[in-house]
């Protein structure tokens, strides 16, 4: 579905990603983990056609993506096969939209529907999300963080993407909302058949969503396989880190540990 080989990324004289080559099946899940800065969302960012590479290729589907400023119908066969989920889903919705028509209008950026079609169409996105009529006919503002990311998705989803790409998707909500997301991407990805790269830092969501982790370090791959095995068993010491870095269960910060001791 996709392949990425050798790609890289300078802005100037910083190199921000160097020779990172990986590939997503059909239907599977693949994490890029790393700290802030190690070149994961740059990665994404030119997979999703919104940088133009310094170097390397991007395969879609077979065929190779070409850099730089699109025709509307080109970009329009684009977003059928990649879609980006992003953070903050606020910041990607007319706040004076209401969610019904914010659906309708990415249906209708690929798909010409007659009115019925298109309601029933924008209603089984919503189904699919978790949304109902009450929240289908509110503006972004009366949502909650998970329900606007909701809304985020079923526009994504609006495309029929082959692979979506999540980044940071889950990272601005709370523990039980990002519970939900992560059962609510694992059910579309079993019902519709589309691959996932997810980007975060999260590796406790990664166990949860990711068939496959990469692990990023100053723009560099130091790590790649299965997630089991590189979550379980690490090789690189920057892994190693990351994974120390975890909370275990029953772990107190320091601080309040003497407080309670006091």
């Amino acid at each position: 579905m996709l392949e990425v080989r050798n790609l890289r990324k300078e802005f100037g004289d910083f190199v921000a990603v160097d020779d990172v080559t990986f590939s997503l099946p059909g239907q599977g899940s693949l994490a890029i983990v790393g700290e802030s800065g190690s070149g994961k969302t740059t990665t994404a960012r030119m997979i999703a056609g919104l940088e133009k590479p310094s170097g390397g290729h991007i395969v879609v589907g077979g065929a190779e993506r070409q850099p730089g400023r699109l025709r509307s119908r080109e970009g329009r066969a684009r977003g059928r096969q990649i879609q980006m989920v992003f953070q903050d889903p606020y910041l990607s919705l007319d706040r004076r939209q209401r969610v019904c028509d914010a659906v309708a209008e990415a249906v209708v950026l690929h798909r010409r529907l007659p009115t019925d079609q298109l309601r029933a169409r924008v209603a089984e996105l919503l189904d699919m999300v978790g949304l109902d009529d009450r929240q289908a006919r509110s503006l972004p503002k009366a949502l909650s963080g998970g329900q606007r990311q909701r809304v985020a998705i079923a526009r994504a989803l609006a495309a029929e993407p082959q692979t979506l790409i999540l980044d940071e998707a889950i990272a601005a909500l709370d523990v039980s909302i990002q519970a939900q997301i992560l059962r609510l991407l694992a059910s579309i990805r079993a019902e519709t058949g589309t691959a996932l790269l997810f980007i975060t830092h999260d590796l406790g969501a990664v166990r949860h969503i990711s068939d496959d982790v990469l692990v990023m370090q100053a723009g560099k791959v130091v790590e790649h396989g299965p997630v089991a095995t590189v979550l379980d068993d690490p090789q690189d010491p920057y892994t190693q880190r990351l994974i120390a870095s975890i909370p275990k269960p029953g772990w107190r910060p320091q601080r309040r540990a003497h407080r309670a001791a006091a």
